[in-house]
């Protein structure tokens, strides 16, 4: 991120529950993180939001809804992605059960070992799926 005091100001759009929005979703990153400066761990983040977005659309966007992603400069370095859906449930990263993987999840296992931290907060309704990725 650039030198500046002040970081960019925070950057969002919302997206329909299709298929191309997770595409949409990724290019709008890319865009927002090039206009703050950004070029360390920007891959990063835009696999990031991708996950982040297909587990909205799979598991919290219920039909005719949609999920907001939401992107913030960090003051000390870094982006904070956040995805807010209105759907129920708590993603989870998967478990291993012997030497196999339980079905699905395993996006935001990548989430979990890319992003310094990671978590899920409360909406009304739904959910805010987040993460941070420090240095970017």
């Amino acid at each position: 991120m650039n030198n500046e005091t002040q970081p960019p100001s925070p950057r969002e759009r919302f997206y329909r529950r299709e298929r191309r929005s997770v595409p949409a979703a990724r290019a709008f990153a890319r865009e927002a993180l090039a206009a703050w400066g950004v070029r360390e761990r920007a891959d990063d983040v835009v696999l990031c939001v991708s996950e982040l977005a297909t587990n909205a659309l799979v598991h919290g966007v219920p039909p005719g809804r949609g999920f907001l992603l939401r992107l913030l400069p960090l003051r000390e370095g870094g982006v904070r992605v956040e995805v807010h859906d209105s759907g129920d449930g708590v993603p989870a990263v998967p478990l291993v059960l012997g030497a196999e993987w339980c079905e699905g999840g395993r996006g935001l296992l990548l989430v979990s070992e890319l992003a310094g931290k990671w978590g899920v907060g409360e909406r009304d309704p739904g959910k805010v799926t987040w993460c941070e990725l420090g240095d970017a």
